[in-house]
């Protein structure tokens, strides 16, 4: 079944698009909402069924079940584990596991964060537009009423539920594991005050939509990348590995001035939401930043996107 077949595409235009010229951003019907929406619930669906992106939530779900089990190990004896500290980095939460669960869900998200959680996005994203390119199906999803800028748009959107999905994977897994190994309850948080376990869940809740959105900046440019190459190992690739580069100069003392503007500098910052009170102001740096990126690569993308030409 091709692709056109799924989206409930009519054959018979899919077909007469592949043997013909694909229509240009301009000569596109205004499909209606019902149609966009069918549209979007298909790319889902093709996405979340793939046995990449399944491999992928498999992995990231694997590491809260990997330090569960490490933190568990080293303090059956009774001794506390190292590490602790102040300075409020995510890293610091692992002291704080063996004596209530819940920090795991923060470990968990500190530790996917720098490079688990980024590179499952920047697959996801680069193979979105390549991808489909590679495999000879974009020219059939590019038949009126599709439109590109509708379907650049989907894809993006995909992007951004799979972001929200990886991200639940881990906080979930986390809050299970930690629930069925170490105790839960209330839970002291970085400044030292005590909050109920429930307002630590509405907390946990809230960290893990702050690290989906850290994620935005990620999606828009491996969109980019993948508009920009007919070969969605390529995209994903080097998708991947600006992200390692990214990552990298973000750790060079010397490049302090610039640090502040790279995509991943105020990650880390979704911290503070465990202090009491919050502190706000690298949080919204950090979401003012995933918007900068998003505004800039989502509209490189797009001017790619509508100007090319599409041969596969």
């Amino acid at each position: 079944m091709s692709r056109a077949d799924v989206r409930g595409e009519p054959v018979e235009e899919a077909e007469a698009t592949a043997s013909g010229t694909v229509p240009g951003p301009g000569a596109v019907r205004s499909p209606s909402p019902l149609w966009s929406l069918g549209l979007l619930r298909s790319e889902l669906l093709i996405t979340f069924r793939r046995w990449r992106t399944l491999a992928l939530l498999a992995v990231l779900a694997a590491v809260p079940i990997l330090v569960g089990i490490a933190v568990k190990i080293e303090t059956s004896d009774g001794s506390s584990l190292g590490g602790g500290g102040g300075g409020g980095e995510g890293p610091a939460f692992i002291s704080q596991i063996s004596n209530n669960g819940l920090f795991l869900v923060f470990t968990a998200l500190a530790a996917t964060l720098p490079f688990f959680l980024p590179m499952a996005i920047g697959v996801v994203a680069g193979d979105a537009i390549a991808g489909e390119s590679s495999a000879g199906t974009l020219r059939y999803l590019l038949v009126a009423p599709a439109g590109r800028s509708r379907l650049l748009l989907t894809k993006y959107a995909t992007v951004i539920a799979f972001c929200l999905a990886a991200t639940l994977v881990v906080a979930v897994s986390a809050l299970a594991v930690g629930a069925l190994l170490f105790p839960v309850g209330d839970l002291i948080t970085i400044s030292g005050t005590r909050i109920t376990y429930a307002e630590g869940l509405g907390r946990a809740l809230l960290i893990a939509l702050v690290v989906a959105a850290s994620l935005v900046g990620v999606a828009a440019l491996g969109l980019f990348v993948s508009t920009l190459t007919g070969s969605g190992i390529a995209a994903m690739a080097t998708t991947v590995g600006l992200l390692i580069t990214v990552q990298i100069l973000d750790q060079i003392p010397q490049l302090d001035a610039l640090q502040p503007y790279f995509f991943p500098h105020y990650w880390l910052s979704f911290a503070d939401l465990m202090r009491e009170p919050v502190y706000w102001d690298d949080l919204v740096k950090n979401l003012g930043l995933q918007a900068l990126y998003a505004a800039v690569f989502g509209s490189a993308a797009w001017a790619r996107f509508t100007t090319r030409d599409i041969t596969a």
